[in-house]
């Protein structure tokens, strides 16, 4: 008799993460440790039945009020989702709960009634309106179609039922747009064989399958018409999933869509909620012995690694293109690996299977230091916070060490088995974002030009010098129709110089653009080294007391060259010239914009008070103003209307 097989030791940490997490839960002590859930939820999401981990996950983390847990951990602000549907969704709540804490969210769900979709979209004082809801989910199922049809039905009669629907939800969208205040998500219908094969001749199935296929593109079209709608695609979800339905809960409970689909449906709103809160990850450092190609270079030498030509090494070259694909959209790439610098720059610069090349990467770290560290000095470099990295590596015991010490930091986990390495990667859509703007698609190269910057501040002779010679270039003044997408992703995706931390989809900058009173600026920059383009916002309104500025934000690239006492600068003047008698700010303290605490008092602002929100209120009496430093050379325009 063959004994059993002892557990790896990854196996074994997986099942003590959904040990210790029940741990915290019977000794109701999950509010206070809920920093330590997302790494326990990261190992549970590991195992083969993961899905299944997590929702019993999410059913412990769900009896634990949001409330609870924000008292205690300023950062981790919940988020309200309001769930209506056709059918029975009760198995939604579990698995959405363990997806949001994964990202630091605690849940707070305001579950519909059963087939209470059309009413609450409908009635603008149902929950999914309501003014606390971030997320409104509607999911729909092929039964809102099936169940309307007359007896017998042919696939004229469906096509004009999809027709119809398609209509009813595009005017509700339109409702729900002028009405509601979060994103309105709905989903594509899935089209199962039980409907099709009702049909006897392939003909009229080809008909209902080619009408089924343009009512979902209908859904899909909303979304690109509706910045605050986003439309889940169930039809890649149900292809790596198991049936898409229980046909017993169907029939006897109304459950049309199965546990583990709407578990993979939780997981997708997790991204989504997690690009929202403008918590998207900017950078991905790769391992490379056994992650970028087969075999260790230490041990093999060049010759003795591949990423082509051998039956392993395609996987290896497959990832590669995928990694690639992935930088090619404003990740950035950076490599940390236990190497040879010198052995290193020299494989990615010549070897012939490589198709990532040493200029793909905006940072190389090889050498024999902890990984930790250098993935540390990776953030410093490109003056980013370590839960900007997502680090991807085959080794669990490096994986572990980052894990540990670096709990901010996404760790993805490979496989030996490389042919599993880019399902691993792109599981947790850790770069998922709304929309994809220039600026992504430019942010390798402007973090490129950053080398020269660093060049010309190492041979300057002063930090007074080197700002002279940076020849700092400053645009202020509206944004422009194109820039929106930009202004509202700075919103979501600065964290370290934004004064209050407001979050704002494209739709939110329209409208305050639109609004009179309103001044929503873009601040552009540029110096020697090329165009930086649009890299800050500033948002003010006016009251009779004068202006008040709601946020001032600066990417990170460009901090310490004056740009933002410029923009400042020049705001106050404005404000001054065009009468208003005082210029107000606040400023509301996080884990992450600390630096910026002092910003408002650098440029002769005074302290008031301390709000009930957190929010340090501070006045300008524009009496003495500040000036535009004497390195940038600033352009100003407010536009009409603005005085």
């Amino acid at each position: 008799m063959t004994a059993p097989t002892a557990p790896t030791p990854t196996e074994t940490t997986r099942a003590d993460a959904s040990a210790r997490l029940r741990a915290l839960h019977d000794e109701g002590r999950i509010a206070a440790e809920y920093p330590r859930v997302p790494g326990l939820l990261a190992e549970i999401a590991q195992t083969d039945d993961g899905w299944k981990g997590l929702a019993r996950a999410g059913g412990l983390l769900a009896r634990t009020a949001p409330e609870a847990i924000r008292e205690l951990h300023a950062g981790a602000m919940p988020l309200t989702a309001a769930v209506t549907g056709h059918g029975t969704l009760d198995a939604l709540g579990a698995p959405l709960a363990a997806e949001l804490a994964r990202h630091g969210m605690p849940l707070r769900l305001v579950q519909g009634e059963h087939d209470a979709w059309l009413r609450d979209l409908r009635d603008t004082a149902s929950p999914l309106y309501a003014p606390d809801t971030d997320l409104a989910l509607c999911l729909l199922d092929a039964e809102i179609i099936f169940g309307e049809l007359p007896s017998p039905w042919g696939p004229g009669d469906v096509s004009e039922a999809l027709d119809a629907k398609l209509r009813l939800i595009g005017g509700l969208v339109e409702q729900y747009v002028s009405h509601g205040s979060g994103v309105l998500v709905l989903n594509t219908l899935p089209l199962l064989t039980v409907h099709t094969r009702q049909l006897v001749d392939h003909r009229s199935r080809s008909e209902l399958s080619l009408k089924w296929r343009e009512f979902n593109a209908g859904l899909l079209r909303l979304a690109l018409a509706h910045p605050r709608v986003h439309v889940v695609d169930l039809d890649p979800l149900i292809a790596e999933s198991g049936p898409v339905r229980d046909s017993r809960l169907a029939a006897y409970a109304g459950v049309h869509l199965g546990a583990e689909l709407l578990a993979r449906y939780a997981r997708e709103i997790g991204h989504l909620a997690r690009a929202l809160r403008g918590r998207t990850k900017k950078v991905l450092v790769v391992d490379l012995d056994n992650t970028l190609w087969d075999g260790i270079l230490g041990d093999d030498g060049p010759g003795g690694i591949a990423a082509a030509t051998t039956y392993r090494g395609a996987a290896f070259g497959a990832f590669q293109q995928v990694v690639k694909q992935i930088g090619s959209q404003g990740v950035l790439l950076a490599v940390c690996s236990k190497n040879d610098q010198d052995a290193v720059t020299d494989v990615l610069r010549d070897h012939p299977d490589m198709r990532l090349r040493e200029d793909d990467f905006v940072a190389i770290s090889a050498n024999w230091q902890p990984k930790d560290g250098n993935l540390r000095a990776i953030a410093e470099r490109l003056n980013l916070g370590v839960d900007s990295l997502v680090f991807a590596d085959d080794s669990p015991f490096e994986c572990g060490l980052v894990a540990a010490n670096l709990p901010d930091t996404a760790v993805v986990r490979l496989d030996e088995e490389p042919a599993l390495h880019i399902g691993r990667l792109l599981a947790d859509g850790w770069f998922d974002t709304r929309e994809l703007t220039d600026a992504d698609r430019d942010r390798a190269g402007q973090y490129r030009a950053d080398a020269g910057r660093r060049d010309l501040l190492d041979s300057a002779g002063s930090m007074d010098d080197y700002l002279r010679e940076l020849d700092v270039r400053v645009e202020l003044s509206p944004v422009r129709p194109h820039e929106l997408a930009r202004i509202a992703q700075i919103t979501l995706r600065t964290n370290q110089f934004n004064l209050t931390t407001q979050r704002l989809q494209k739709a939110d900058v329209q409208e305050r653009l639109d609004s009179p009173g309103h001044l929503v600026l873009a601040v552009r920059a540029r110096d020697r080294f090329g165009d930086n383009g649009v890299v800050g916002a500033l948002f003010a309104h006016r009251d009779p007391d004068g202006l008040h500025i709601d946020n001032v934000l600066l990417s990170c690239r460009v901090f310490a060259r004056g740009i933002e006492q410029a923009a400042l600068a020049a705001l106050l003047a404005h404000a001054r010239d065009t009468g208003a008698p005082a210029v107000h700010g606040t400023y509301l303290p996080t884990a992450k914009n600390l630096k910026v605490r002092d910003f408002l008092p650098s440029l002769g602002f005074g302290t008031t008070s301390e709000n009930a929100g957190g929010h340090l209120v501070f006045r300008h009496a524009l009496d003495v103003l500040p000036q535009v430093p004497g390195h940038v050379t600033l352009d100003a325009a407010f536009g009409p209307g603005t005085g």
